[in-house]
C-alpha cells in the first residue's frame, strides 16, 4: 500500500499518532510519505488535535482511495488499535523536533473534573499507567512527557523511577498536579534529570491547595531550572478577573516560579488578556517593564518585535 499522512495542525509539534501509524505501516512493508497533491495513494490519514477555533479543516484529498480522520479535532471517540498505539514511534517524520528527543505518555486519564479540559471525557476519569518508558524511549538524551496527570496515577512512583534511571533530561510538559505533591514524590522528582517542570494554577478556588504544594516543592526541590523552580500555567478568560490573574502572576514570581499565561478561547478573548499573555510570558519584557499597567498603558521601552 501507499500511505499518505497529513498533519492538519501543521508541524509546530510532532503528531504522535501519525508517528505510530507510520511505524506500523512501514513494518507491514507499506510505503509512507507526507501527503502531496501530486501523489496517488491507497489511504490517507488526516490527524487534527485542535478544533475549528484554532485549526480550520482542510478539503478532503481527492488523490486517495480511502481517507481516515483522527484526533480530538475530529472527535473524542476515535482511537488507534492497540497494536498501533503501543508501537515505537517513527521519529524520522519530524527530524527537527525529535533529534535526540523522545515523546510519549506513561499514563492517561485524570480524575479531576475541570470543565475546560477534554481529558476525562476522552481518556477516562482515572489516571492509569498505559506504557513503560521503553515503549517510546530508546536512549535519547531528552524526553517530552505528555501525561495529563502523572501524579494521580497510583503507579507514579515506579514510573518516576523509570524516568530517573533513564538518565535523560525530562520535560514534564503538561503540568504536574501541585495539589498532589508530597515529600515522597518530590524526593522522587529530585532524582529525575529535568529540562523543565510545569505545574498549573487554574482556579482561584484551588489557591490554598496549589500554593501549599508549590511551597513544599520550592522548599524541597534540589535545584532550580533556568533560575526558577519551574513553570506554572495560569488559565485566564475562564472565571477569573484581571486582578486575580495579576495576583497569581505576582505571587508565583515572588515564590520563585515562572508564571505562564494560558488563554481559554483566545480568538474571542479581550485584547487586555492578549497583552497580559505577551507581557507575562516574555521574561525579557517583564524584566524591562515590571508592571503590567505600564506595559498596557503604552510604556513599552523594550523591543517587543
Amino acid at each position: 500500500m501507499k500511505i499518505a499522512l497529513y498533519d492538519v495542525d501543521s508541524h509546530h509539534f510532532p503528531n504522535l499518532p501519525l508517528m505510530k501509524l507510520s511505524a506500523w505501516h512501514k513494518a507491514q512493508g507499506d510505503a509512507v510519505e507526507w501527503w502531496s497533491k501530486n501523489g496517488s495513494y491507497d489511504r490517507a490519514y488526516l490527524s487534527k488535535v485542535f478544533d475549528e477555533t484554532y485549526t480550520p479543516d482542510i478539503p478532503e484529498p481527492s488523490n486517495t482511495d480511502e481517507i481516515i480522520k483522527g484526533g480530538t479535532g475530529y472527535g473524542l471517540e476515535n482511537r488507534l488499535p492497540d497494536e498501533i498505539e503501543h508501537i515505537y514511534p517513527d521519529y524520522a517524520l519530524y527530524p527537527d523536533f525529535t533529534r535526540d528527543t523522545a515523546y510519549g505518555f506513561l499514563t492517561r486519564g485524570c480524575y479531576r473534573a475541570c470543565s475546560f479540559c477534554l481529558v476525562p471525557e476522552k481518556e477516562g476519569r482515572q489516571a492509569k499507567k498505559v506504557a513503560d518508558l521503553s515503549e517510546f524511549w530508546d536512549g535519547q538524551k531528552y524526553i517530552k512527557l505528555l501525561d495529563p496527570n502523572l501524579l494521580a496515577c497510583p503507579k507514579h512512583p515506579a514510573l518516576l523511577e523509570q524516568l530517573a534511571a533513564s538518565g535523560a533530561y525530562v520535560d514534564f510538559t503538561q503540568g504536574l498536579d501541585a495539589r498532589l505533591l508530597t515529600t515522597d514524590n518530590i524526593d522522587a522528582l529530585n532524582h529525575v534529570k529535568k529540562s523543565n517542570i510545569h505545574f498549573a494554577w487554574d482556579y482561584m478556588s484551588e489557591s490554598e491547595e496549589v500554593l501549599k504544594g508549590l511551597g513544599l516543592y520550592a522548599k524541597q526541590a534540589n535545584r532550580k531550572l533556568h533560575g526558577n523552580y519551574g513553570t506554572v500555567y495560569c488559565l485566564t478568560n475562564f472565571g477569573t478577573t484581571m486582578e486575580e490573574n495579576l495576583y497569581r502572576i505576582e505571587t508565583l514570581d515572588r515564590m520563585g516560579y515562572n508564571p505562564y499565561v494560558m488563554i481559554y478561547d483566545k480568538p474571542h478573548a479581550p485584547r487586555e488578556l492578549r497583552q497580559l499573555q505577551r507581557w507575562c510570558n516574555s521574561i525579557r519584557i517583564r524584566k524591562t517593564v515590571p508592571k503590567f499597567e505600564d506595559y498596557k498603558g503604552g510604556i513599552k521601552k523594550c523591543n517587543t518585535s
